[in-house]
């Protein structure tokens, strides 16, 4: 129940939800300070996410890496197999995008979160030791495991976005939202140092170096799945369980003073404390707004050149005359610069209230970086110039990626229908990266002209895409200005971002 302070002075400054509230709760009202609340919501609730989902792009991307050091050849696959190997782990990963958060729901945070981060742990191990016998092959088995490795992680990275919005305002998410997928830019270096590292463990108990690539990524993901999965029976586990909240109404990090401000916050802001119940209902209505499925095409957009760049960008490099070792060593400054730009990107953003001309503006960097790619007609002379084609493309997609993602959870009132929405977008947005794991083809290298034209050309839809979005949520936010100057807005219940009271951000 609310505490009586917090009823009262919400009772005061009650609004409705809207784009921009002027009237939320006084802070000092409750002898707190908002800056110094969000600093402490920040240490507790984004590291932990942060590095779960790090761990997450580096056991689906680190088979590039794996390919590198002899992944392919040890199980004498062919190309065509290899690429397939890509593309049953996004199979895997948007198939239960929709009814994972719908459990993250119905049975919170602290227990889903690490359960699925213990299981992909496992699943990601496992890929070191596929089976591989003399002259036999493992293809089955590798196929298999990077299919379940898909089913474990889909429900991560929606899961965390609609939890994060049960815990910040709406202007505070996209902030969050990018640091969070910061971590997949991140990965990339951190996955280059890595495999150079590990590749030098050639040999080592009878394994191939690619073999260790996945078994110490993996005993790393599992490792920190042992500090946040509860159901380990080890004290570090048990205080992992702790670090993971659940909704601010149980949160135990929080005094009663911080959780009454916060709930009170979120009520004049946004429905993320209203108890709403679980209904069918409620899913189709996310499934039947357009403005959800140009959310999904925004992403859908953008998730091929993600996912082409992140899992084909040591064989790029390597096509252009480096060794294997350099190749992965060259991964890492283009990573390093999306990192940056990620969250360069969204403090600017944020600071203006606005996504779409930022987006547009991302979109555009990395148009040149493929046109620098497909404009050098001889790589493997002119190395420098395709290599510096990478930087323009990864510092425009990370940004444009994290920024995309955020809308649904700042513009999709109504928890199940955000949760939908969250997870559909994946779901729609990661069918771009099935596409995209038949692109980049072996005999097509060093200019990989189809690879890089279809990139291209997905960019430039995103733009359009994105012009749409922004066009549509405009004439949605004036047509509701107009009716409330015409005294045509009531107060009756509330209905979601239905509601001509809510305000769309932009």
């Amino acid at each position: 129940m609310e505490s009586s302070k917090e009823h009262d002075v919400f009772e005061k400054n009650r609004v409705s939800p809207t784009a921009s509230s002027n009237n939320l709760p006084d802070a000092s009202a409750y002898g707190i300070s908002e800056k110094r609340l969000l600093r402490k919501l920040d240490a507790h609730l984004l590291p932990g996410v942060c590095v779960l989902y790090l761990l997450s792009f580096l056991d689906r991307s680190n088979v590039a890496n794996a390919k590198l050091d002899g992944l392919d050849k040890s199980l004498h696959m062919t190309g065509n197999q290899y690429l397939t190997g890509l593309t049953v782990f996004f199979i895997g990963y948007i198939s239960l995008e929709v009814f994972w958060n719908i459990i993250l729901k119905r049975i919170g945070p602290k227990l889903w979160l690490p359960s699925i981060t213990a299981a992909w742990g496992v699943v990601a191990t496992l890929q070191g030791v596929v089976v591989y016998n003399g002259g036999g092959s493992g293809v089955a088995g590798f196929f298999i495991v990077r299919f379940i490795l898909g089913l474990t992680e889909g429900g991560l990275f929606p899961g965390v976005v609609f939890y994060l919005s049960m815990w910040y305002k709406r202007s505070e998410r996209q902030y969050r939202i990018a640091l969070f997928f910061s971590a997949a830019s991140m990965a990339g270096a951190f996955g280059g140092i890595l495999a150079y590292g590990i590749g030098f463990m050639k040999g080592v108990a009878g394994l191939a170096g690619w073999r260790w690539i996945f078994i110490i990524e993996g005993i790393l993901n599992s490792q920190f799945d042992c500090i946040t999965n509860a159901v380990q029976t080890t004290v570090v586990a048990l205080g992992g369980y702790w670090y993971i909240a659940d909704w601010p109404s149980k949160a135990r990090f929080v005094t009663d003073d911080e959780r009454a401000y916060i709930n009170a916050r979120l009520k004049a802001d946004s429905d993320a404390t209203q108890d709403e119940a679980f209904t069918w209902s409620n899913v189709a209505s996310a499934l039947k707004d357009p403005k959800v499925w140009l959310y999904n095409a925004c992403y859908h957009t953008l998730s091929l050149p993600l996912y082409t760049l992140s899992l084909f960008l040591p064989s790029i490099i390597k096509a252009l005359g480096y060794s294997a070792a350099s190749a992965q060593l060259l991964t890492i400054p283009p990573y390093a610069l999306a990192t940056a730009l990620t969250i360069g990107y969204a403090v600017v953003s944020q600071r203006y209230n606005r996504r779409a001309p930022f987006i547009i503006a991302s979109a555009l960097t990395a148009i040149i970086g493929y046109c620098i790619l497909l404009s050098n007609t001889d790589p493997t002379k002119r190395p420098g110039v395709s290599y510096v084609g990478t930087f323009f493309a990864a510092a425009g997609i990370y940004p444009a990626v994290a920024l995309g993602l955020s809308w649904p959870a700042m513009n999709v009132s109504g928890q199940t229908k955000r949760a939908t929405a969250n997870a559909l977008q994946i779901t729609i947005g990661n069918l771009g990266a099935v596409i995209g794991t038949q692109l980049y083809r072996a005999n097509d290298g060093p200019r990989y002209i189809v690879g890089h034209s279809v990139a291209l050309g997905y960019l430039c839809l995103n733009i359009v895409v994105v012009c749409t979005i922004w066009l549509v949520l405009s004439r949605e936010n004036t047509r509701r200005d107009k009716a409330a100057e015409r005294g045509a807005v009531d107060d009756g219940p509330w209905k979601g971002d239905e509601d001509p009271r809510w305000r769309f951000s932009l």
